[in-house]
């Protein structure tokens, strides 16, 4: 895709990622998560969590945004496993694209970069978890040639989501 450009996050980008992430995270899971979820998974909240994220001195974790003129069309974080299911592959632990464009190649762009990291980590395989019901994030998992490899309750304590976990058993195949 042209004139996309991707940046590392800083803690000044932190309620920018927050502020899009509730957005595009309110249009995916709109028929998926309970109406208490989008009422404590807010703009302040998610504030509070990046802003956690990325003053934390975690050489291994990633926060990426993709852009397009100065506009924030993606989001993506990865670094070690939070869940043992992920059986210590590398995590993709965000990856959010603006609906308004989605299929521009933002999504492979990001997830691309996040495995350069991984690698970089030396995390020979990735993984990631996706919510049961959103069919457009699994199809394009596999469109990639991630692979189902179990499922597990996300712990979250506002929604206790069923989660698909995708792998590739070679984070390589991601960088293209």
């Amino acid at each position: 895709m042209t004139g996309i450009s991707i940046r590392s996050a800083n803690i000044d980008d932190a309620q920018m990622i927050a502020d899009f992430h509730v957005k595009v995270w309110r249009h995916t899971y709109q028929d998926l998560a309970p109406t208490e979820a989008y009422a404590v998974l807010n703009e302040q909240h998610r504030g509070k969590q990046w802003k956690e994220k990325l003053s934390a001195n975690d050489n291994s974790q990633i926060v990426l945004i993709a852009e397009i003129d100065g506009r924030t069309v993606g989001i993506g974080a990865a670094g070690g496993s939070s869940e043992s299911i992920f059986d210590g592959r590398g995590e993709i632990k965000f990856l959010y694209v603006d609906p308004d464009f989605k299929r521009r190649g933002i999504g492979r762009a990001l997830l691309a970069q996040l495995a350069i990291h991984l690698r970089k980590m030396h995390y020979q395989a990735a993984a990631l978890s996706v919510v049961k019901g959103n069919e457009p994030a699994m199809a394009f998992y596999e469109a990639l040639n991630g692979r189902p490899a179990g499922e597990y309750i996300d712990p979250g304590p506002v929604w206790r989501s069923q989660n698909i976990v995708f792998v590739w058993d070679d984070v390589a195949s991601l960088i293209s």
